[in-house]
């Protein structure tokens, strides 16, 4: 009899990352049968959609993302319960809600798996008794993770980031600045001021200001602003030339680069591009942010080393001259600015070889037909 499972994302990166396990999993399986929640590229492997994402998205724990995350949920288990019967579950991402609704699918007996599990490391640990509970098994991205899960007795494995193959190659150098007509002569430092407006609101005068003291130093840099393929045309406007959507080429071809905070570190990371990050918001959110984490860090360099690799300036301690006195440092100082490369190929040894979703699919076949 053919093994059913479904699979629950809640939005498109989720989607992606499932939608490669499902290859993977219908080439070691090809009578597997695969039904869940999703978007456009688990539809393009054959998966039949309960429901897509439009009734999972949302920004904050408004009323309306509550009642409507409730019904679907309830939705789903009576489901599973009275027709789909499936061998296994998979939640992929989306913590809130997949964390919410693995008590009751657990309640009902069904083998639950989690791949790309909530940031518990980062905040909100006690998430992790819920895990502990809940899930049968967890399939980590980063290699702390699995020792983490592990002290506490919970079934885990590392299957690899999916940065490690998704990433496209460093861009041509040459070619990238003849097209975008930038100074061969000259060193690239690129500003990446958020792919959200509040970090544009918070960050943007910040680093501008950084960027007119590092030219006033050093007159043979140029700079460009990253403008995120998400944001509008008119999202933010600088007296710098910007790029739109070319994000991981611009990373790979600059000589250091101005972070806000977020997974760019980690693209950054694994093209040993030099860096800094940064981040600054509104108080109030600082705050819960400080009575919920459970780092101390909040660069991903440094949180998988383990070490103080990236320079971070969080809140008031982003201030532009800090920025630039760093960014003019990494820029000149090459015993310094090697001491952080070394310390970035570090990542890249850390996270390993593995395609993440190939393992997945590896370890969920073996699950479903005992081989």
């Amino acid at each position: 009899m053919a093994k059913k499972i479904f699979i629950i994302t809640g939005e498109s990166s989720g989607d992606k990352h499932a939608s490669g396990v499902v290859r993977e999993l219908k080439r070691l399986n090809p009578d597997v049968i695969i039904e869940g929640i999703g978007g456009q590229n688990l539809k393009e492997q054959g998966v039949k959609l309960f429901s897509d994402h439009s009734k999972m998205g949302g920004i904050g724990l408004t009323p309306k993302l509550i009642i409507d995350h409730f019904t679907l949920g309830k939705r789903i288990v009576d489901y599973l319960k009275n027709s789909f019967k499936p061998d296994l579950v998979l939640l992929v991402d989306y913590g809130t809600f997949n964390l919410a609704i693995s008590k009751f699918l657990k309640k009902e007996g069904f083998r639950v798996f989690y791949f790309i599990p909530p940031q518990i490391w980062a905040s909100r640990k006690w998430r992790i008794h819920t895990i502990k509970k809940n899930i049968d098994k967890v399939f980590t991205i980063f290699p702390f993770e699995e020792k983490m899960y592990e002290k506490e007795g919970i079934n885990s494995t590392f299957v690899g980031h999916p940065l490690n193959f998704e990433l496209p190659e460093a861009a041509n150098r040459e070619e990238f600045f003849t097209r975008h007509g930038l100074d061969k002569n000259k060193r690239l430092v690129s500003v990446f001021p958020g792919s959200r407006m509040f970090e544009i609101k918070y960050l943007l005068k910040i680093f501008t200001g950084a960027v007119k003291i590092i030219e006033k130093i050093c007159p043979d840099v140029q700079f460009v602003f990253s403008h995120a393929k998400n944001l509008k045309d008119d999202a933010f406007s600088v007296d710098y030339k910007t790029i739109k959507g070319e994000n991981q080429a611009l990373l790979s071809v600059s000589d250091a680069l101005i972070l806000a905070s977020g997974t760019v570190a980690l693209e950054a990371a694994l093209y040993n591009t030099p860096m800094i990050i940064a981040y600054r918001g509104p108080l109030f959110f600082y705050l819960i942010y400080l009575i919920v984490r459970s780092i101390k860090n909040a660069c991903l360099v440094n949180i998988i080393t383990g070490k103080d690799i990236v320079k971070e300036f969080l809140m008031y301690d982003a201030k532009s001259k800090d920025i630039a006195d760093e960014i003019v440092k990494l820029l000149n100082d090459n015993n310094y600015r090697e001491k952080q490369i070394q310390g970035l190929k570090e990542v890249s040894s850390m996270l390993g070889d593995k395609h993440c979703v190939e393992e997945v699919a590896k370890l969920i076949n073996t699950e479903l037909t005992g081989e």
